[in-house]
């Protein structure tokens, strides 16, 4: 086989390849073979036909045409491995010439990565808030806390701000009730926002059995983003009774005896989280600095699908699960149409080319990942997705995913690596000295976060070459014509 590369553009190749009829024997007797499994013929017994008898029934063509589709995937794969390309997608397949007994020659154009020049990241600067926990975050956290363990009467009087109120609700646009639009039962804590705009002043003032009617824009269901009438029945108003914060409350809400001691764990909690909401925006920042030094040509077909599949993510998945349709979203938002494509657009730019250069840095850094690296990351993985760790991992191996979070430890890694390397400091002019736990942590979620949707798992080394490339024009007919 011999096989040359032409440069059609940074991001895309043409390969010619030329195979000698010789090195299609395998896959032409694995072709009579399988032929030879799929048909019967009279006088003989299956899987035991002659060639002959196959090329006189049914056509040296049909044997042709097996054998290439059987072959394409291995040469175009060698053609690949001998050009030393870094492909992605599959490949777009032509047979440019084949006779019966004669040299096969195919072209294949396919993306590939582009070269990277990766800039000198040691220079980056970018500055974070500081870590601050004031007594007033405490006395929220604790509040927080209270009201968790706050018990509920039920009263004979006015609905007031902070009561619990039971409520039934009706929906109607254009003077209709939605089908989706009547909810009876709804438990609501007045002032808490958690429902419709409007609903605390109408309810406020009223006791058990009174109603009110005002209008509101619906946030999900069949009508989101409209504007409807809604009628509110209150049938029980309850009033919250909240636990005096002593010693007491501290045994009862948590393992500590006495309120300063709760008090002091719930600053370091708060610090906590803090440091990691530090750390994620110093993984955030110093990446778009790092983005911002790199000039990257995009292959204009993994554009396109990294588009297509952000969309489809979103307006298939994510906007289903709230009740939302697209329009409803993008009224919700205040966005156009045209707003909304620009901004995907640019979200999938920056994905692609995120996962370009943390992929560039893990080869530069000649970064690996370790089995105990991998599980720590699918034991996280595993609790936001809700499943335990024995489930995910399942899951994960059965859909052929590994590689896929190997990506993506390893990209967190590089991003990491030039966070060390850069420069952070706090709003109060601090240099600030990451939590190597943090700073892992977060690196490997700020990777994965804008990271390309399409081409996370693709990408892995060899992955894209074993797909079978698909010819557009079958070579069958070729071969009974010239054959």
């Amino acid at each position: 086989m011999k096989s040359a590369v032409e440069t059609l553009n940074p991001t895309r190749v043409r390969l010619t390849v030329e195979v000698p009829f010789e090195e299609l024997k395998p896959s032409l007797d694995a072709a009579y073979k399988k032929i030879n499994q799929q048909v019967s013929v009279p006088g003989f017994r299956k899987g035991k036909v002659p060639a002959r008898i196959i090329d006189q029934r049914f056509g040296r063509g049909a044997v042709l045409e097996e054998a290439i589709q059987d072959a394409l995937p291995k040469f175009y794969t060698d053609a690949v491995n001998e050009g030393e390309l870094k492909v992605l997608g599959q490949p777009e397949v032509d047979i440019a010439e084949f006779n019966d007994g004669e040299q096969l020659t195919f072209t294949a154009e396919v993306d590939v990565r582009p070269e990277i020049e990766l800039p000198a990241y040691d220079g980056i600067e970018v500055t974070v808030d500081a870590v601050e926990v004031t007594d007033e975050d405490v006395d929220k956290s604790i509040e927080q806390l209270r009201g968790r363990f706050a018990t509920v009467n039920t009263v004979e009087r006015a609905a007031a701000d902070g009561d619990v109120v039971v409520l039934d609700l009706e929906a109607r646009v254009d003077g209709e009730v939605l089908e989706d639009g009547v909810a009876k039962g709804v438990t609501y804590t007045i002032g808490s926002g958690e429902l419709l705009d409007g609903v605390d002043e109408a309810v406020i003032g009223l006791e058990a059995g009174g109603s009110a009617t005002f209008t509101s824009e619906l946030k999900g269901g069949s009508a989101a983003g409209r504007s409807a009438e809604i009628t509110v029945n209150v049938t029980t108003v309850q009033e919250r009774e909240l636990p005096e914060l002593d010693d007491e409350f501290a045994q009862l809400a948590s393992e500590f005896d006495t309120m300063e001691e709760l008090r002091a764990d719930s600053r370091r909690r708060l610090e906590q989280m803090k440091q990691y909401d530090q750390a994620t925006d110093a993984q955030q920042k110093v990446l778009d600095a790092l983005l911002d030094l790199v000039e990257i040509p995009l292959p204009e077909k993994l554009l396109e699908e990294e588009i297509k599949t952000r969309k489809h993510n979103l307006e298939h998945h994510q906007l289903g699960q709230m009740g939302l349709d697209l329009d409803g979203y993008l009224k919700i938002q205040n966005k156009t149409h045209e707003e909304y494509d620009a901004e995907v657009e640019a979200e999938a730019k920056k994905g692609i080319k995120t996962q370009f250069v943390l992929d560039e840095l893990v080869a530069k850094e000649q970064l690996s990942v370790s089995q105990e690296e991998l599980t720590e990351h699918l034991m996280r993985r595993a609790a936001s997705s809700g499943m335990s760790p024995d489930q995910f991992a399942q899951a994960i191996v059965e859909g052929g995913q590994v590689p896929m979070l190997v990506g993506e430890v390893a990209r967190g890694k590089a991003l990491a690596t030039v966070v060390e390397a850069a420069k952070v400091v706090d709003t109060n002019g601090v240099e600030v000295d990451l939590d190597e736990d943090d700073e892992e942590e977060a690196a490997e979620a700020v990777a994965a976060e804008n990271a390309s949707q399409a081409v996370a798992a693709e990408a892995e080394e060899g992955s894209a070459a074993e797909e079978a490339p698909e010819a557009e024009a079958g070579p069958a007919e070729d071969a009974e014509a010239k054959g």
